[in-house]
């Protein structure tokens, strides 16, 4: 039976990278359904399904970062037995962030990369109101305002907002409310990305994820607001496929699953 946390659109046993993939707010792994398309033979990419959403819908969805990063963890570290990394989008950069230092905390075998994308880095506040509190109809609108990112026929449809309402709350609760504890930076490379136009992640708040790490840190934008990457997703996947060009091949020791 395949693990519910876990879903590879191109799986290749034989890849010697996995590159692991978290969903903003409301998303789910069908995000990066088409990445292994645009990404060299060698990387695996595995997207995160978390519970409230797709083939999920009937199980609660969870309201916290370390909560998510908790349950996920018996998944993923029967599979870090090789070089990996992490990619994030907005909420889905703090999940890749709290599970590489949760992963450091446990003596696990940490990320040969974080990527982050769409998201302050953690230690620069937000200037907005919390949205998770909001009534309904202004949780939406405000949501809109702020991110984009619901399609109109979706908008349409009240029903369907209705089923999807709950996990997305739940998502922007967990963001809302995630307070990094106090660590050391990480040790291996950041990358942030973002896009040119994205109002409540200018480039500049990319520049703070510097501060996250002790390893090399580099920010890069493209053009377009918050949800960037779907127009520039050729670009961005030449730009990770690259940066993880020189990783080394083969198993990596591993405690995972102690």
């Amino acid at each position: 039976m395949s693990d519910p946390w876990l879903q590879s659109f191109g799986p290749n046993p034989q890849a010697s990278v996995r590159l692991f993939c978290f969903a903003h707010a409301g998303g789910g792994a069908a995000a990066y359904r088409l990445w292994h398309q645009g990404l060299p033979r060698h990387i695996e990419v595995w997207a995160i399904q978390l519970p409230g959403r797709a083939h999920r819908l009937r199980e609660p969805a969870l309201r916290s970062i370390p909560a998510i990063v908790a349950a996920l963890l018996p998944s993923i570290l029967p599979r870090l037995d090789r070089p990996f990394a992490l990619f994030g989008h907005s909420m889905g950069s703090m999940i890749a962030f709290a599970l590489a230092h949760e992963l450091l905390k446990r003596g696990a075998p940490a990320p040969a990369h974080l990527f982050v994308s769409g998201r302050r880095g953690p230690g620069v506040p937000s200037a907005e109101p919390p949205l998770h509190v909001l009534p309904d109809a202004d949780f939406v609108a405000e949501l809109l305002r702020r991110y984009g990112g619901i399609p109109a026929e979706v908008l349409a449809e009240p029903d369907l907002m209705a089923l999807l309402l709950p996990s997305l709350r739940a998502d922007i609760q967990a963001l809302e409310t995630y307070r990094p504890a106090a660590s050391s930076p990480l040790p291996g490379p950041v990358t942030a990305y973002g896009g040119a136009d994205d109002r409540l992640n200018p480039p500049g708040v990319l520049e703070a994820w510097r501060e996250e790490t002790r390893g090399a840190f580099r920010a890069k934008t493209f053009a377009g607001g918050h949800f960037y990457l779907e127009a520039n997703r050729d670009e961005l996947l030449a730009d990770i496929a690259e940066t993880l060009r020189a990783l080394p091949v083969g198993p990596v020791a591993s405690e995972a699953g102690a």
